[in-house]
């Protein structure tokens, strides 16, 4: 009994050193890889129709617009402004985890009755009132009345610490529709 416990702190002292060995900057290169090959995968299976759109390759960001506004019609969203935005957020396999859109909610199996749908409101680059940074990317793109569908990696979403019913590290789909803007401190 005594070499089985000496053993299993043993194996466990090795596992421990093992791991302090492996370098996070290339744990993150590998893990920013897979999301690429996933989403790039994703892009091919499943066609975005748009109005206009932003793609950045190298960092695995893509912005399609379904509805699109003349940029001459609202002022450009600046940090801190407040915005109003109806979302629907899933995983690559089209799985939704979330919706502020209460019927999306029921459909999808993720309604929670303590919860008030409707568009949410967040401040841009708040801590304390923010968003994941890939959805507040494609908000900050936005006009009000515009509908957009972005795809982003999961270092730009939950990475490593995602709610439930999210897998680690794991890229995400937001279909966004920008409802409201309210000019924050930096509108002068």
């Amino acid at each position: 009994m005594k070499y089985r416990l000496i053993a299993s702190a043993a194996l466990l002292l090795g596992a421990a050193s093992f791991v302090s060995c492996i370098d996070e900057g290339e744990s993150n290169e590998v893990i920013d890889q897979q999301d690429k090959e996933e989403i790039e995968a994703y892009l091919e299976d499943n066609a975005m129709p748009s109005a206009k759109e932003f793609k950045d390759e190298n960092n695995s960001i893509y912005v399609f617009w379904e509805v699109s506004v003349d940029p001459e019609v609202n002022d450009q969203i600046l940090k801190l402004d407040t915005v109003k935005v109806n979302y629907i957020g899933s995983l690559l396999t089209d799985e939704v985890f979330d919706s502020s859109i209460e019927q999306v909610a029921k459909d999808n199996g993720v309604y929670d009755s303590r919860r008030t749908y409707g568009p949410i409101e967040l401040a841009l680059s708040s801590p304390r009132m923010g968003a994941i940074p890939g959805f507040e990317f494609a908000v900050s793109l936005m006009r009000v009345g515009e509908k957009a569908t972005v795809i982003f990696p999961s270092r730009l979403g939950y990475a490593s610490s995602p709610p439930p019913g999210i897998p680690v590290n794991s890229p995400l789909v937001f279909e966004l529709e920008l409802v409201e803007v309210k000019n924050g401190p930096n509108h002068q």
